[in-house]
């Protein structure tokens, strides 16, 4: 398969992440909570206290209730990490806060590192997040050095070209990496979420990674003739199989890791994460590869 990259990664962008599937009345009451919440609570989406004491948390909060974020989206860190928890920006200035609030830097010279992290171009690899990796398929080595986790949607043209590049990361790094799959499929793409619920019921019987094969090497067409097509080719106990399909058994599954997703920063697809890092750079297996081998080290 052959297709170009460009510098920095191609995903497919979901415009408008939070609350994103949330009915009106539902997003409205949302709104309004984090407008009236966010100068006053005292957790923040994605944002790790460890190794803070009480007072160093409050304090660490009132830097973030006052200092902007440089998203461009006009809001404070604390705004932004209530209003738009996928927002990398407001996520990696906001553990530079806590991390500068640990070692017992004011608020005066936090400012000033804020500021010099807001000049410095973005990293290849973000600041490390915690993602739960109970019961997600997972290919590789369990005891491989590096975690690649992947946000992806198979109705996503990008995801489909990224296959190929990560089967030639794991074939040059058979023993070092190790891969987790996670469902997150646009709302502008029609069979998307479909297609994350079959894959699911597939996993139901020990075949996740034999369907997504085939549902991506079947890429575009989602429908339902050919996703049971694909589930009679691995045998599957067909009657089952549609019973959990049909009833949305992992509806619910598939909503709960897109908004993991966006806690974690995903914001389009696919999104690629190493030991926790999320990875900014173009989606290719020479690329990469060299990416992970400092990792290692």
């Amino acid at each position: 398969m052959n297709f170009n990259y460009r510098p920095g990664p191609i995903v497919c962008e979901n415009k408008k992440v939070t609350f994103r599937k949330l009915s009106l009345p539902l997003f409205f009451a949302a709104l309004c909570l984090g407008q009236a919440t966010w100068q006053t609570v005292v957790e923040l989406p994605g944002v790790d206290w460890n190794g803070l004491t009480g007072a160093k948390k409050t304090a660490a909060l009132r830097v973030m209730q006052a200092e902007g974020c440089t998203c461009g989206c006009s809001m404070k860190l604390a705004e932004c990490r209530v209003k738009d928890p996928s927002c990398s920006v407001s996520r990696k200035l906001s553990a530079s806060v806590v991390k500068q609030t640990s070692s017992g830097k004011d608020a005066a010279a936090i400012h000033t590192e804020l500021v010099r992290i807001a000049s410095e171009p973005p990293s290849v690899l973000d600041e490390p997040v915690k993602i739960n990796l109970a019961g997600d398929p997972m290919l590789g080595p369990a005891n491989a050095r590096i975690t690649i986790v992947e946000w992806s949607d198979f109705q996503c043209p990008y995801c489909w070209k990224a296959v190929q590049q990560l089967k030639e990361i794991m074939r040059q790094m058979p023993t070092e990496v190790k891969v987790y799959f996670k469902q997150f499929p646009l709302d502008s793409h029609s069979q998307a979420a479909s297609a994350a619920e079959a894959s699911l019921a597939a996993q139901a019987q020990g075949k996740f990674w034999e369907m997504h094969d085939l549902l991506y090497a079947g890429f575009p067409d989602l429908s339902r003739e050919k996703i049971l097509g694909h589930a009679k080719q691995l045998n599957l106990d067909m009657k089952k199989f549609t019973s959990d399909w049909d009833s949305h058994k992992f509806k619910a599954r598939v909503h709960a890791e897109e908004q993991e997703g966006e806690v974690a920063g995903v914001s389009g697809t696919p999104s690629f994460y190493f030991n926790g890092r999320k990875y900014n750079g173009a989606f290719d297996a020479a690329t990469v590869v060299g990416v992970l081998k400092k990792e290692l080290k």
